[in-house]
């Protein structure tokens, strides 16, 4: 069923949902970054802050696996679904991405910390 054929209060309804989608993940990531922050604030003046470290490579690794999968997914369900044609991208983007993110991984040089553990 196109949109053109729907009923004028369904088109209304079905083009909110995305927004009430966005609006409430902005309040969500809004309250976890404040409520952090006050943690982070908290725990520095009481002197039991550590600062985490954070690992690019591994970041690298577990992003490229999850994007080259669902690009994957995406690129076989449009080859099948519209063929050869400019809709295939959506697929095909986020595959090369994450072969991107892995050849990132494979090829980057190991940390001093992580070579010792």
């Amino acid at each position: 069923m196109s949109t053109a054929t729907m009923v004028p209060a369904a088109q209304v309804i079905v083009s909110i949902i995305p927004i009430i989608g966005i609006v409430i993940g902005g309040v969500v990531m809004f309250f976890y970054f404040m409520w952090r922050h006050k943690q982070i604030s908290l725990l520095i003046q009481t002197g039991n802050y550590k600062p985490v470290r954070f690992d690019l490579r591994v970041f690298s690794l577990l992003a490229g696996l999850l994007l080259a999968g669902t690009g994957f997914v995406l690129t076989i369900l449009f080859a099948l679904l519209e063929g050869i044609s400019y809709s295939l991208l959506g697929g095909l983007i986020p595959c090369i991405l994450g072969i991107c993110l892995i050849a990132f991984y494979r090829l980057s040089p190991k940390s001093k910390n992580t070579a010792n553990e």
